[in-house]
C-alpha cells in the first residue's frame, strides 16, 4: 500500500497515511496528532540514487570555498540549501526557516535571536 505524506494546517505537523489507489482522494484524511480535517498533501522529493562517496565528494567541492562564510549569510544559506539536497533526506521545517532567513541576509545572531527554540525539537517531526 502506498504511502501518503500530508501536513496538517492545524497543529503544523506532518504524518504519513496509508491508502490504496482506490482510497486515495476519495478517503477523508484526519490529522494523525489533532484529528483535524484541515490537511493537505506534501509533495516528497523524487530522489536520485547516489553512493556515500558520490554524495560526500559532491559536498567537498561546495566547501572548498568556505572561507568568508560567516560573513556572507546569503552565500551560507546557498550553501546550506545545496547541503541539505545532497544529504537527500529529509529535514526538519527548521532547516528550511533557517536558510530562507539566511538568504535574504539575515545573520546567525539574528536568526538565533528571532527563533529561541530551534534545535530544541519542539517542532520537528514526529
Amino acid at each position: 500500500m502506498p504511502t501518503y505524506d500530508f501536513v496538517c494546517n492545524s497543529c503544523q505537523k506532518r504524518f504519513d497515511v496509508f491508502l490504496t489507489f482506490a482510497e486515495y482522494g476519495k478517503t477523508p484524511v484526519h490529522c494523525a496528532h489533532c484529528n483535524s480535517a484541515d490537511v493537505r498533501r506534501r509533495m516528497t522529493k523524487v530522489r536520485i540514487a547516489k553512493t556515500e562517496e558520490g554524495r560526500l565528494e559532491s559536498m567537498a567541492d561546495d566547501f572548498s570555498g568556505i572561507e568568508g562564510l560567516e560573513d556572507d549569510p546569503r552565500a551560507l544559506g546557498r550553501m546550506m540549501k545545496k547541503m541539505g539536497r545532497e544529504m537527500g533526506e529529509d529535514l526538519p521545517a527548521e532547516f528550511d526557516e533557517v536558510v530562507n532567513r539566511l538568504e535574504s541576509g539575515q545573520s546567525p545572531e539574528e536568526i538565533e535571536s528571532a527563533m529561541p527554540d530551534l534545535g530544541s525539537g519542539e517542532n520537528s517531526k514526529e
